[in-house]
Formats: structure tokens, sequence, C-alpha cells
């Protein structure tokens, strides 16, 4: 069976020798540093974030959360000079990234890691950097994300609709990346509207916010769909695409998110009974919402430790264990606000242990990888 899984970027770690950059020969650091690193700011933030929603405290928690989020903007830092000095030095190869079939649909990751720091500034960061900074950056980042998340939204579909070569069986997680940034600034854009000038600004943020829920909620049950069936008829397909299953989770744990955020908000933002009936879509559509995601969580865990039986190779699509499961655990926990579920609260703090314990796992796998230069060799 041929498939473009097969040629998900494999930067796997094969390669003999320990030593800084010692996997690269001859090989420019830079050569190849595509979208999907930013990935890793996703999984990172989102560890930050999901502590300051969590339906109870945990004591200490937001202090080590701070200072994740701090480390999280050295690496969006990293990350964005690195693509920079890529986009320079590697020009040919950064443009063939937007016309490559699967890679291209990675371009989803800058925008939501961009947003994802920026919400960070408000939820937890205001104590590390001051009010007024963190209003500033999670405005400047949030208006950036959103930007960049709309272009993906329809540059990337446009292109697989025109330009790329696609098999049949070649639906995997990866094609929700382009179309989940908006969803993004759906559950984000609510952290703002205290900070905007009453009356139309906090009008069309509001209804902007919940224009762009719509539009990832339906382009999302599309590809879901398309994953579906190629899951059906064509089987998991590559190993190293299996962590990909869990992207699904994202715009279902971000959708679920964004219902509360936007109607928590909407009760100051629109006039009755628009506001009530917005305050109650999150849990209307929430709950059912999230009672698909945690079938989803059952079937990517159960496909994923029947492929780790066999060998699981380690790469950058790892990072699928971390942002979207820290979305789910969002969502769980505006539920378990609006409801006083125990059963919800006791799901999010275990979810939350998950992620830490996953983010811990593969941050540290990425960080030996890119320090010997495994993850930064051309793909094979």
């Amino acid at each position: 069976m041929t498939t473009t899984l097969t040629r998900l970027p494999s930067h796997t770690e094969g390669a003999t020798g320990t030593g800084f950059l010692s996997a690269l020969g001859n090989q420019s650091p830079f050569a190849f540093i595509g979208p999907n690193w930013f990935a890793a700011v996703m999984g990172t933030g989102i560890v930050a974030n999901a502590a300051a929603t969590l339906p109870v405290p945990v004591p200490g928690l937001l202090g080590v959360a701070r200072i994740v989020w701090a480390l999280d903007v050295l690496l969006l830092a990293l990350v964005l000079a690195a693509t920079a000095v890529h986009w320079v030095q590697h020009r040919d190869t950064a443009r063939s990234h937007l016309d490559n079939p699967v890679m291209s649909h990675f371009y989803g990751a800058p925008a939501m890691a961009l947003m994802t720091v920026g919400s960070g500034a408000l939820l937890v960061g205001e104590p590390v950097v001051g009010r007024s900074a963190a209003i500033a950056m999670a405005s400047v980042l949030w208006l950036s994300g959103t930007l960049l998340g709309l272009w993906t939204a329809v540059a990337v579909p446009v292109r697989a609709f025109t330009t790329h070569e696609v098999a049949p069986d070649s639906a995997f997680g990866g094609w929700l990346m382009p179309v989940v940034p908006p969803m993004v600034s759906a559950a984000t854009g609510p952290l703002l509207l205290p900070h905007l000038p009453a009356g139309q600004w906090q009008l069309a943020m509001q209804l902007a916010c919940t224009m762009m829920f719509g539009l990832t909620l339906v382009a999302s049950l599309i590809v879901i769909t398309l994953i579906w069936g190629k899951l059906v008829h064509h089987k998991i397909g590559a190993a190293a695409a299996v962590p990909t299953l869990w992207i699904v989770l994202g715009p279902l744990g971000q959708s679920v998110t964004a219902a509360h955020t936007l109607g928590v908000a909407a009760a100051t933002v629109l006039p009755e009974p628009y506001g009530s009936a917005f305050n109650a879509m999150g849990l209307v559509f929430g709950l059912p919402m999230w009672g698909f995601a945690m079938m989803w969580l059952a079937i990517a865990a159960t496909v994923t430790i029947r492929t780790a039986r066999c060998g699981l190779p380690f790469s950058l699509t790892w990072w699928s264990f971390t942002f979207p499961v820290g979305t789910v655990v969002t969502g769980t926990s505006g539920l378990a606000a609006a409801t006083g579920a125990t059963f919800l609260v006791v799901t999010a703090l275990a979810l939350y242990a998950g992620l830490v314990l996953a983010w811990a796992t593969v941050a540290f796998r990425t960080a030996r990888g890119a320090w010997t230069g495994r993850l930064l060799r051309l793909p094979a």
C-alpha cells in the first residue's frame, strides 16, 4: 500500500552518537526547520495554561506553571529565530514546505503557538511580566496568531485541493492542523474582552470568536470523518503517524473550551436572551462533545499502546500527545466549573497528570534529539 503517511518527516533516534550535533555530520543544523517545530511551543504552553483552569487549586502548581510559561516564551523565541535562519540560509527548502502534502498542514502550528503563549500571559504570566506587558503580549500574539490561522485555514486546504498529490489513504490527524487555529482564537479571545472598550469593540470580538468557532467546528467534523474512513478502509498505516491520531482531540477539547469561555463572556456583552443562550451553550454543546472526545481518547490510546508493543519510533509527532490532551483538560475544567460535578473535577485532574507526564517525556526526548542533531537532520 502506498500512503502519504510514509512521507511524514522522519527524524528518528536511529543514528549513533550522543555529542552536540554529532548526528548531523556536515549538514547545517538549520537545513530543515519545519513549521512542525512549533508544536513543541504549543505542547509546553498548554501545560501552564491548563494549570490555571483546573477546577480546584493545587498547592504550588501556579508557581510552577509560571516557570513553564516563561520557558515557553524562550522556546518560542528560539524556534522563531531558528525558523528565520532557515528561511535565510535555505530558502528553497523553506518554500517547499507549503508544497509538501504532509508538512504543509503543520503550518497551523505557528499560529496556535503564538496564541498559546499569548493566552498564557494573561492566565499565569502577569506576575512575571506585569499587567500592562501581559495584556500587550496577549493582544499582539492573539491578533498575529488569528490572522495567521485564518490564512492557514484557507491557503492549506486550497493547496491540497489544487496542487497536492493525495492518495485515497492519505488522511491523517495532521489534516486538522491548519483549520484548528480559529478555534484556538475563539477559545482564547474572550480573555481579552475585559481589556477592550465596552460596546462595539467587545461585541465585535464576541461575534468574531463565535464565527471562528463555527469555522473550525464544521471543517473539523469533515476532516475527522475522512480520518475515520481512512482508518476503516486502509487501517492504521505507518507507526510514525499513529501519534497524530491524538490531534483529533484538539478541535474536540478546544471546542468545549471555547463554548465555555464564549458562554461566560456573553452575559456581559450580548443582550438577553442571547447572553443566557450562549451561557447555556457551554453545557448543551460541551457535554455531548466531551463524550465523543472521551471515546476518541480511548481509541487513540488503544491504537497507540498496540503500536508501541511493536515499536513506536520517536519523532516530533509525539508532541501530539500534549496540546490536544491539554485542550481536553481545559474543556473538562470548564464543564466542572459550570456543573460542580465531582467526577469531572477528578477527570480534569487525572487528565492533567497525564498531560504533565506526556510533556515531560516528549520534552526530554526532544531536547536530547535536538542536542545530538537527530531531530535536525533532513527527513528520510
